[in-house]
C-alpha cells in the first residue's frame, strides 16, 4: 500500500485529543439533561430539495451518489445529500413524528455534519456539532429565545475553556428597520450586513446598493443600525434614536429586552445586543445569537443559533421554533492548534498489573478484574518483562501506578511511580485518590 494522502477539512484527533472531546461531549450532554433536553439522533442523508430549499447551502451540500446510480440523473436513493446543519433534519423529524411527540419538544442532537467549504483553521468539511431545540405546534413563547443562551452559558462554563460572550439580535429588529427606511427585500440586506466583517461598512455599502438597490442615504441607516451593541437594553434607546419606526420593529425590540435582561439576571457578561449579527440562513426569524470565546475573537462564531417560525410545516400545521448550536470540532481545533487545552495522560490506564511471568499472567488478570469491577481503569502488563521495563512501559503512557501481585501468597503492592512510594494493597480495597482516577482535562 502506497503512502496515503492527507484530506484536508476531515480532522483526525490523537487518542488525547479525542479523550478531552469526550470530556467535553460528557459535561455538554449533561447539562443538556438538566435542562430537560432529550437526546435524538437523525440519519446522516436528506433528501436535496430539503437540503436546498432554505438558505445560501447549494455550493455547501455534498452529494451522495452510487457508484453505478441511474445514468440519466439523480432519482430515487441518488438524490440525496449529507446534512449540513442539524436543524434542517430536526424539522423533518419533527414533521414525520408530530403524532408522537409531545410539544413543546425540548431535543438536544451531537452528530456529525458535513460541509463544502474552504478549510482553514476552525473550519472543516466534516465536523461536530451540539444542538439544542425547542419546538412547539402553532405558536412557541417568546421566553423560549430567552433560555437558550442560559443554558450554552451554563454548558460552557463547566468546562476548562475561554469565557465565552453570546452576541444577540433579533431579526425583526432588522427587517422592520429595513421596510421602515423603504427597502423592500429585507433578506437581501441582511444577506449583505452579514458580510460585514469580511468586507467592511465600505464593502457591505455597495453590496447593499448592488442586491438590495439601497440609496447612499438608506445603506448608511442599516450600517448605523450594525453599529449599536450594548450590554443591556439600552440597545432599544440607540435604535429609536435613529427616528425609524414600524411595527416589527417594536416587536423585535421588545423581544430582544426580553433575551438581554434575562441573560443579565442568571449570567451578567454572557450576551450582549449586537445588532451587526444577521446570521446568513434564510430561515431564521427572530432572535439569532453568535458566540465567540474571549481571546479568540479573530475567528469569529463557535455556537449560533435562532428562532424559526416557517422551518418545519406542512399544510395548515406549523412547528415554529427556536435552537442554537455548538460547534465542538471547530472551538476544540482552535484551542488545540493554541496549544490551549491538555489532559494529565494519554491513556485511559490508571494502573497498569506488572507480569511476574507468562506462567503467572492468570494471577495479574484476576487482579486486574479485582480493580476493573470497582470502576478503576487498568491494563495488564504485554510482557513479563524485568520490573524496570514495565515500570517504564508504564511511565511512557503516563500510567500513574504499577501494580505488583505478592509472590509465593505474599501481599500484593502497589507503586505511585510519580513519587516513587509503595504500599500494600489489596485489589478488593486499594483506592487511588480521585485526581488520578480517570485523566484530568485543563
Amino acid at each position: 500500500m502506497s503512502k496515503p494522502t492527507p484530506i484536508s477539512g476531515f480532522p483526525e484527533w490523537t487518542p488525547a485529543q479525542r479523550m478531552i472531546e469526550q470530556y467535553v461531549l460528557d459535561r455538554i450532554r449533561s447539562t443538556f439533561e438538566l435542562y430537560g433536553f432529550a437526546p435524538l439522533e437523525t440519519r446522516a442523508v436528506e433528501p436535496l430539495d430539503q437540503l436546498l430549499r432554505k438558505g445560501e447551502t447549494s455550493k455547501e451540500v455534498y452529494v451522495i451518489r452510487r457508484l453505478h446510480g441511474d445514468p440519466e440523473g439523480l432519482a430515487g436513493d441518488d438524490a440525496l445529500g449529507l446534512h449540513f446543519d442539524l436543524t434542517v433534519p430536526f424539522a423533518r423529524y419533527v414533521l414525520e413524528n408530530a403524532g408522537k411527540l409531545q410539544f413543546p419538544f425540548r431535543r438536544y442532537q451531537i452528530q456529525k455534519v458535513w460541509r463544502g467549504e474552504r478549510p482553514q483553521e476552525g473550519r472543516y468539511r466534516e465536523f461536530l456539532q451540539a444542538d439544542i431545540d425547542i419546538v412547539d405546534r402553532d405558536t412557541l413563547a417568546p421566553h423560549h429565545e430567552a433560555e437558550m443562551p442560559l443554558v450554552i452559558g451554563d454548558a460552557l462554563r463547566s468546562l476548562p475553556l475561554p469565557p465565552v460572550r453570546i452576541q444577540v439580535n433579533n431579526r425583526k429588529i432588522c427587517e422592520g428597520f429595513y421596510r421602515g427606511i423603504g427597502l423592500a427585500d429585507p433578506e437581501a440586506v441582511l444577506r449583505a450586513v452579514d458580510k460585514l466583517d469580511k468586507l467592511g461598512p465600505a464593502g457591505v455599502a455597495e453590496l447593499l446598493a448592488a442586491t438590495a438597490g439601497a440609496s447612499e442615504a438608506q445603506a448608511k441607516a442599516c450600517l448605523a443600525l450594525a453599529e449599536i451593541s450594548a450590554p443591556d437594553a439600552s440597545f432599544a434607546d440607540a435604535v429609536r434614536a435613529l427616528g425609524v419606526s414600524d411595527p416589527l420593529l417594536d416587536e423585535g425590540i421588545a423581544e430582544l429586552t426580553a433575551v438581554v435582561e434575562t441573560a443579565a439576571a442568571h449570567a451578567p457578561g454572557l450576551c450582549v445586543a449586537d445588532l451587526r449579527i444577521a446570521r446568513g440562513l434564510d430561515y431564521y426569524t427572530g432572535t439569532v445569537y453568535e458566540t465567540q470565546m474571549i481571546g479568540y475573537e479573530r475567528f469569529g462564531s463557535v455556537c449560533s443559533g435562532g428562532r424559526y417560525d416557517n422551518l418545519a410545516s406542512a399544510g395548515a400545521a406549523r412547528f415554529p421554533g427556536v435552537g442554537i448550536s455548538i460547534g465542538v470540532t471547530r472551538l476544540l481545533g482552535l484551542l488545540f492548534g493554541a496549544g490551549a487545552l491538555s489532559v494529565s495522560r494519554d491513556v485511559p490506564t490508571c494502573v497498569l498489573v506488572a507480569v511476574t511471568s507468562e506462567e503467572s499472567r492468570a494471577t495479574s488478570n484476576r487482579v486486574a478484574e479485582g480493580l476493573r469491577s470497582r470502576g478503576i481503569p487498568t491494563e495488564v502488563s504485554p510482557s513479563a518483562a524485568k520490573f524496570g521495563k514495565q515500570i517504564r512501559y508504564a511511565e511512557r503512557r503516563g500510567i500513574p501506578y504499577v501494580w505488583f501481585p505478592g509472590p509465593d501468597g505474599a501481599a500484593d503492592e502497589v507503586k505511585d511511580i510519580r513519587s516513587g512510594e509503595q504500599v500494600v494493597a489489596a485489589a478488593g480495597e486499594w483506592t487511588p485518590p480521585r485526581a488520578d482516577l480517570k485523566p484530568l482535562v485543563s
